[in-house]
């Protein structure tokens, strides 16, 4: 019963559910449903899609992660960041309104669905971590800022291509001329209305006498009031005929689960980019998924995550949607609103499918510029330039990766930003622990404690050098451990002993424990003895393995404590010491 439970989260939780429990997640989904159908209209917009598709995919994805999900709240379905990548994408392999464009982004849906789950399958969550909290929000942030670019378009009633900012800026210049005035009114009416509800709504409502729970479902519903006013004026002033654009008509009902035909080419094409689009989303959601459980002191299993996802994007796939993940702003008001369980999510996908059965035709005379106006405002909540200033005063080599990020995402484009990002933070990485940070140190006096000699006051033996080595050992730092004893040995003719203090050291590989080797022929050779302290037990059972411990000159030390205390008195003089079988 745990394994089933541990692979189907549902069987858990539905073991406890209840009357209340059900209410509390109908009350929940109400509010979701009334941010979501306007909010999957608008990023199918984004991606450039039909209307239609957004709603689909905001239907069986969030019952099949409320089956696999461990999130007790997070709401799937599409969001900005992978509705941009999904249009940068596939305006790449298809023409924009064309059947093979909905195929390729049903396709990737499908591609980042598997992907997700073979992660899962195999625990390759870990693999998310080469994309740094720094570049994740230098990509996050950039995006937010070309997202809200490309929606200006929609906002003037212009054409305008490109999908970077040079271009949008260009497109936009050239177009300024030819803007539709009542488009511009109802697309910066519409921003300011959602940022007056975003900031004062909610406030203004409780000084009118209402509860604080009806202000905050009004406040939640302001799209919807968007959407319905301006529903209601395009279709009383005709003005489709005065050059609005409006939404048009959509299909009514639900789509009829299946697969289109697709080639392999079509996969191979693809399959990079889902992989990046997985990488980014699964991120983004785990990240929101943690904060929020642990509000609640529950638990999110990353790489049941992985599936749960997974599982939505094959969902998303099969019934005729695009990529999606857990989006923060809905899950903060799915939490908010008091959402128990996933079922939730469950009743939210019923919400969507009502609306998707007998509301479509109102959305007729839905003007775009009310759905980009709908966008910019999401979007600029993700813009976080304090974080940049963060960073920047913390590590300038993080800011680096963030700065490139977030430059080359907007000048060359979505793939390129964050795949530059992620080369560039192992890269850091490669350098930071191929230098890794080395201390000779000291015994603080009055203690057992040694510390680094330029940091503090402490007590040294010049026939002994203690230096604590503070990264695991492997092939890009071994040589410059070399260096740097040799180094040290040199400017130090009374060195009798060397003691490597290894707390930090998590790992030896082959190389390194090569290195090791030489260190002590060389040390060896120049009458030094060689000794290792305070090695983890892991270590310790892989040296076991090997004959280093038979040659190495020195003994190792359960604490860096009792090696200087016992080298004191030992005078080297070559032959070889039996060594300590001392672990930690």
């Amino acid at each position: 019963m745990n394994r089933i439970e541990t692979f189907l989260p549902i069987v858990a939780w539905g073991k406890a559910y209840n009357r209340s429990v059900l209410t509390s997640d109908l009350v929940a989904a109400m509010i979701v449903t009334i941010m979501l159908i306007p909010q999957s209209l608008a990023y199918a917009m984004l991606a450039e899609l039909p209307p239609e598709v957004g709603l689909y995919a905001s239907i069986l994805p969030l019952v099949a992660y409320a089956i696999f999900g461990t999130s007790r709240v997070l709401a799937v379905g599409p969001v900005a960041v992978v509705s941009l990548m999904t249009a940068s994408v596939v305006g790449q392999v298809a023409a924009q309104g064309t059947a093979d464009y909905l195929t390729a982004a049903i396709v990737l849906a499908l591609l980042s669905g598997v992907i997700l789950v073979l992660m899962g399958v195999f625990r390759l969550g870990f693999l998310a971590n080469f994309l740094s909290r720094p570049v994740i929000s230098g990509f996050i942030t950039a995006s937010g800022l070309l997202i809200a670019a490309s929606q200006l378009k929609h906002i003037f009633g212009v054409p305008v291509k490109g999908d970077t900012l040079p271009e949008i800026a260009e497109g936009l210049l050239s177009q300024a001329g030819n803007a539709n005035p009542i488009t511009l009114v109802i697309g910066v009416g519409v921003v300011a209305f959602l940022f007056f509800a975003r900031t004062r709504l909610k406030g203004l409502l409780n000084r009118t006498g209402l509860n604080s729970r009806l202000s905050d479902i009004i406040t939640k519903a302001s799209p919807i009031l968007a959407v319905a006013a301006t529903i209601l004026i395009a279709g009383a002033f005709d003005l489709a005929d005065h050059g609005v654009v409006l939404v048009g008509s959509i299909p009514r009902g639900l789509p009829v689960p299946g697969i289109p035909a697709f080639s392999l080419d079509l996969v191979a094409t693809l399959a990079g980019p889902a992989l990046l689009i997985s990488a980014i989303g699964f991120v983004e959601s785990v990240s929101v998924a943690q904060t929020l459980a642990s509000k609640r002191r529950q638990r999110i299993v990353p790489d049941q995550e992985l599936i749960g996802l997974g599982a939505a994007n094959i969902a998303s796939g099969i019934s005729s949607g695009f990529p999606v993940t857990g989006g923060f702003a809905r899950s903060v008001v799915n939490f908010d609103a008091g959402a128990e369980t996933p079922a939730a999510g469950i009743f939210t996908a019923v919400g969507i499918a009502i609306a998707t059965l007998f509301l479509t035709p109102l959305l007729a005379n839905l003007p775009q510029a009310t759905l980009a106006a709908t966008i910019i405002v999401a979007v600029l909540s993700l813009v976080d330039f304090k974080a940049i200033g963060a960073v920047f005063g913390y590590s300038k080599a993080d800011f680096a990766a963030m700065a490139t990020t977030i430059l080359i995402t907007l000048f060359w484009g979505v793939e390129p930003g964050v795949l530059s990002g992620v080369l560039l933070s192992l890269a850091l990485h490669l350098y930071r622990t191929s230098r890794p940070h080395m201390a000779v140190v000291g015994l603080v006096p009055g203690t057992e404690h040694f510390r680094n000699i330029n940091r503090h006051k402490v007590v040294t033996d010049p026939p002994i050098l203690s230096i604590r080595v503070d990264e695991s050992l492997y092939f890009a730092n071994s040589r410059y451990l070399e260096d740097r004893i040799a180094a040290l040995v040199s400017d130090s003719p009374d060195i009798r002993h060397v003691v490597l203090m290894c707390p930090a050291v998590n790992d030896i590989d082959a190389s390194a424990l090569e290195s090791l080797e030489e260190i002590n022929h060389r040390l060896k050779d120049a009458g030094i003895g060689f000794h290792l302290s305070e090695v983890k037990g892991p270590v310790m059972d892989r040296l076991k393995k090997t004959d280093f411990l038979e040659k190495l000159t020195g003994k190792i030390f359960l604490s860096q404590y009792e090696a200087v205390t016992s080298l004191r008195t030992v005078p080297y003089t070559g032959a070889v010491m039996a060594p300590a079988m001392m672990t930690s």
